[in-house]
């Protein structure tokens, strides 16, 4: 066992973890953070993104004690109390999703992406930057729509400087 401490959304959490667990088991099973989703365990599908150290990473490609004195973001870390973050409150009201199950993982991955390219995003940069996650209930259509609002919403709202909540 070894122990793992982490800045988890915003606040300092440890705790003991077998040296071959998980992050995305660390989160879910001893902090209860259960948004994000475990989906393949290969590092395929990226419902299991979080942010680490302000970068987009598959959970379920990083041991937790790989983790340990980093900041993480999870899903649960990008709202600010009942104001969803510009890439939620983008999924939701361009209907960016249906399941829900990707959902978390696509958010992240977003928000990583806008970080990256805060002059803005076009159609075919998000449709490749996005080939890392898998949705198996949509054509991508309305996860790409949100994802250009997001953008769009968070260049203008920082004069070219997305680095919101992540």
């Amino acid at each position: 066992m070894s122990d793992v401490s982490l800045m988890v959304n915003g606040k300092r959490v440890s705790g003991a973890a077998e040296d071959r667990t998980l992050l995305v088991h660390f989160l879910r099973e001893n902090l209860g953070l259960t948004g994000t989703h475990v989906g393949c365990d290969t590092s395929q599908c990226g419902a299991c993104v979080v942010h680490v150290d302000g970068k987009a990473v598959k959970s379920c490609s990083m041991l937790a004690v790989q983790a340990s004195g980093s900041t993480v973001v999870t899903i649960e870390g990008l709202a600010n109390g009942a104001d969803l973050h510009p890439v939620q409150a983008a999924f939701k009201e361009h209907h960016g999703l249906q399941c829900g199950f990707c959902t978390p993982g696509m958010i992240m991955t977003a928000t990583d992406m806008i970080n990256r390219h805060p002059e803005g995003l076009d159609e075919a940069t998000v449709r490749t930057e996005l080939e890392g996650n898998i949705c198996r209930c949509t054509g991508y259509h309305n996860i790409v729509k949100a994802i250009l609002a997001a953008s769009k919403t968070m260049s203008k709202g920082s004069k070219g400087k997305a680095k919101q909540a992540a």
